[in-house]
């Protein structure tokens, strides 16, 4: 076994192989950009490198730099996590020639796999099913047209090269073609160096499962069971299981063995997953092999009781597989929920932010939380917007499904828009419940999924006003301490007025909903004046915000997170955030701004579709940006002209930055 090996990630994966290491007695090596100084991954290692910049291109996919810093630290291996460098031939190779052992398959492997459509004819020869499709070398427009016509609508269009959902594109008549077409080239292009394309048929409720294989260096190849990874959105996992709901016990083996069947195909060493796409029949179809650990990994750990890293570590250094496919069996069903910094209200946006709250479930023997960030840190448009993965165990499907609702109810993040509503609200979908999966789903139950945000109740303007009164009352103690006179009348809270009613108004904001509550002081606590009418309210907080309230004799808790004039309530109703609201300042600043489009965040302009003086519909493509590895297109939200275009392309802007400006037609 190995005394000390390098990392060559960062984020969760890094954190996640870490945790291994030091159970095993194995030294770790972390390397970090830049903007990754006080992350994480680099405080819990052994010893951090300094890569570079924060740019992935000059620091976390400098393979020169990162076997420079093996070498000179004195690692044995380099284990790649995923993503970056993990599935990069060349790099493998570059390992070797330093006398460095890669955490991962042969590089001939890595390059069998690494093209999809050199992949699908290596299947095809193995006797693995294979969906309906093209993926020859040929890339001609024309010729790419012609086969999709040939396969028949809808077709999905894959970067041969990539994953992730970069690249991957659903077309469902031919209008829409040949611009996806492009647009899947250059996001195989910018993703992966290449636009090589393929072209399937796509199914129209298919579920996405995947087989967990690992193979040594003595002939032994097993799988370890499968994983149903169905619900996605942007052709990306969002929430993974293990096992899939309704497998039976032949199916499982079929795959199992024709997941098995294609890694020794390609003379496979260490862990893979063998993803397939099976239709509503049960007929199942190879679809790619990712020759790397796979992101839900922890659900085949929870369910099977085996550490996929030491698996990975142990095979690495030459030993066999720690057990035959005969003594591995399945226990319990474990559910992993992506928490993701975006905002699904805006087709999942992703978003940017510090995380100035974080607070997560207890972790148990049920509950399993893989991270690389901590409260206070940021959330940056370089890498990939993941805050955690959220993994839950139980004895069954059901019990399992409950414990995951609880979690994801006493996951707390305030600072960056996050998908923990959304998540919840997955979780109970009585079709999710019923294992009813596949990979439309979330387009499928769209509104349940995503509905209108409700407005601010009563109860939670009762919470955010309580929290308001017990912040006055503390500021007022901390300047009687501080006080010549503390016992001055000058310093009471109390709300005593003279010839008046004692009271105090606070005004908040909800979006553009302007709200007043009138708290009147009372002996015991306050009688509030909400828009739903009058209660009586009293609460006691604690240092790290925790508000215990009594409304008309209801008992609640709450979390109540201040940044600046936001106040977000976090309750049994989620996470509300309000405005605190000072309608005079708010009067005196009434400028009026308006016709620009802005970039949502951070990022490169890569297709300008209108010069200035061009006349546009609303909802007409103007730009397509490039951002966290996704393109993004800007669309007209009325009719207009085009009065100046600001940026072009290759440009880079940053976050709210106006792209171009919209003028009324007349």
């Amino acid at each position: 076994m190995f005394d000390k090996i390098l990392i060559a990630n960062r984020g969760e994966i890094a954190c996640r192989v870490i945790k291994t290491c030091r159970r095993l007695g194995i030294r770790t090596v972390a390397v970090y950009s830049a903007a990754d100084a006080n992350a994480r991954h680099v405080a819990l290692a052994d010893e951090a490198w300094l890569l570079g910049p924060a740019k992935p291109a000059e620091s976390y996919l400098r393979a020169d730099r990162i076997i420079e810093v093996a070498r000179a630290s004195g690692a044995q291996a380099v284990h790649p996590g995923y993503g970056f460098l993990s599935e990069n031939a060349e790099f493998a190779e570059a390992l070797a020639a330093a006398g460095l052992v890669f955490i991962g398959p042969p590089a001939a492997s890595i390059r069998a796999m690494g093209s999809k459509s050199a992949a699908k004819s290596l299947m095809e020869t193995a006797e693995v099913p294979l969906v309906p499709g093209y993926h020859g070398a040929d890339q001609d427009l024309e010729l790419l047209k012609r086969e999709a016509r040939r396969i028949g609508f809808p077709v999905l269009i894959k970067a041969s090269a990539g994953g992730g959902g970069k690249g991957m594109k659903v077309v469902t008549q031919e209008s829409e073609l040949e611009p996806q077409l492009l647009s899947a080239r250059r996001e195989a292009k910018a993703g992966f160096g290449d636009e090589q394309l393929l072209i399937e048929k796509y199914l129209e409720r298919p579920r996405h499962i995947e087989i967990q294989v690992f193979a040594d260096g003595h002939d032994h190849c097993v799988y370890l069971f499968e994983r149903d990874c169905s619900v996605q959105r942007r052709h990306q996992k969002v929430i993974e299981e293990a096992p899939a709901p309704g497998m039976d016990p032949a199916r499982r083996r079929a795959m199992g063995e024709a997941a098995c069947k294609a890694a020794q195909a390609i003379g496979y060493r260490g862990a893979g997953t063998v993803e397939f796409i099976a239709d509503s029949d049960g007929t199942f179809y190879f679809m790619e092999m990712n020759t790397r650990l796979q992101v839900e990994h922890p659900v085949t750990e929870m369910i099977s009781g085996q550490d996929l890293v030491e698996w990975q570590l142990r095979v690495a250094a030459g030993e066999p597989l720690p057990l035959a496919q005969e003594q591995l069996a399945i226990h319990g069903h474990a559910f992993e929920a992506r928490i993701y910094a975006e905002d699904p209200d805006r087709d999942f946006l992703p978003a940017i932010g510090r995380l100035h709250h974080l607070r997560t479930p207890a972790e148990s023997a049920h509950v399993r939380i893989d991270t690389g960030v901590r409260e206070g840190d940021e959330v940056s448009p370089y890498y990939d917007p993941m805050i955690a993965k959220l993994i839950v165990w139980d004895e069954d499907r059901e019990r399992a499904l409950a414990r995951l609702r609880g979690a994801l109810a006493d996951y707390q993040v305030v600072g960056v828009t996050t998908n923990l509503r959304f998540l919840s609200s997955l979780a109970a979908h009585p079709a999710f419940i019923a294992g009813d999966v596949h990979t439309g789903f979330i387009a499928q139950h769209q509104a349940a999924l995503l509905p209108p945000r409700a407005a601010i109740s009563d109860r939670v303007l009762a919470l955010a006003t309580l929290a308001e009164l017990l912040r006055a009352e503390q500021a007022a103690t901390v300047r009687a301490a501080h006080s010549a006179d503390p016992h001055s009348p000058w310093h009471a809270s109390d709300g005593w007025r003279m010839n008046c009613d004692n009271h105090h108004v606070f005004h908040f904001r909800d979006g553009e909903r302007e709200l007043a509550v009138t708290a009147h002081y009372r002996r015991d606590g306050y009688l509030l004046e909400l828009p739903g009418g009058e209660l009586l309210a009293r609460a006691d907080s604690t240092a790290d915000g925790e508000l215990f309230a009594d409304l008309d004799g209801v008992r609640l808790r709450a979390t109540l997170v201040r940044r600046g004039d936001e106040l977000s309530v976090i309750s049994s109703d989620g996470t509300q955030t309000l405005t605190l609201h000072d309608p005079l300042a708010a009067a005196m600043d009434g400028e009026e701004h308006g016709g620009g489009l802005n970039a949502p965040m951070p990022g490169a302009i890569v297709a300008v579709l209108v010069e200035p003086g061009a006349l546009v519909a609303k909802d007409q493509p103007l730009v397509i940006m490039e951002a966290m590895k996704m393109e993004h297109t800007i669309t007209a939200p009325r009719a207009g002209v085009v009065a100046a275009v600001h940026y072009a392309v290759g440009e880079q802007v940053s976050d709210g930055a106006e792209l171009l400006t919209l003028a009324d037609a007349d």
